[in-house]
């Protein structure tokens, strides 16, 4: 079973539909024990950091992620908060990832909205996928490059499209708003 997190924070609906399009059962929950028994949890997220950190530490489900042994995907807003900060209400992340996540310049129209393509480095969700495909974005926050960096893309400067640290992995981008090659992405990690 493949648990989607709910947290008050959107997109949960578009990542089940993307799941179940691969024909894989999920569900969206905030029930830890679902959470723990899961063989992958994603962390999907379309809102503000602060108020959906909040809810997270209201459940108790902010220890429970960083806790977390089987493969987990954090997507846009989810992989800020894997983060060890955000500039977004000033906000503290869970600090899987050893990075911060920024507002992107002033000189620069939000949200960052549209198509990119990305550089990526290999590893389990890249593995057979082109080296430079495009994927979806759509954010006014970045995480900068850091050693956990998998995947990078430029938008007036260059940042993080994709983490991974042992088992969490993170997109910035929307796989499962991405076309062919976002479902691909997201197979690769069901299939992990």
């Amino acid at each position: 079973m493949i648990a989607i997190l709910n947290y008050n924070a959107g997109n949960s609906t578009s990542v089940y539909h993307a799941v179940r399009r691969l024909h894989y059962a999920c569900c969206i929950t905030d029930d830890a024990a679902i959470l723990q028994q899961a063989d992958k949890v994603i962390f999907p997220g379309v809102g503000e950091a602060g108020a959906a950190m909040q809810h997270l530490e209201e459940k108790g489900l902010d220890l429970l992620l960083r806790g977390l042994q089987q493969p987990v995907l954090g997507i846009c807003l989810g992989m800020q908060l894997l983060c060890q900060f955000t500039e977004e209400g000033a906000t503290e992340g869970l600090g899987v990832f050893n990075t911060l996540v920024r507002r992107f310049p002033a000189r620069a129209p939000v949200p960052h909205m549209g198509w990119n393509t990305c550089t990526h480095s290999g590893g389990p969700l890249f593995d057979k996928l082109e080296p430079d495909a495009d994927y979806y974005f759509v954010h006014s926050y970045y995480a900068d490059l850091c050693p956990d960096t998998i995947a990078e893309t430029h938008y007036l400067l260059p940042f993080s499209a994709a983490l991974q640290k042992d088992n969490f992995f993170g997109t910035q981008f929307h796989p499962e708003k991405s076309g062919d090659v976002g479902s691909r992405l997201l197979k690769s990690f069901l299939n992990l």
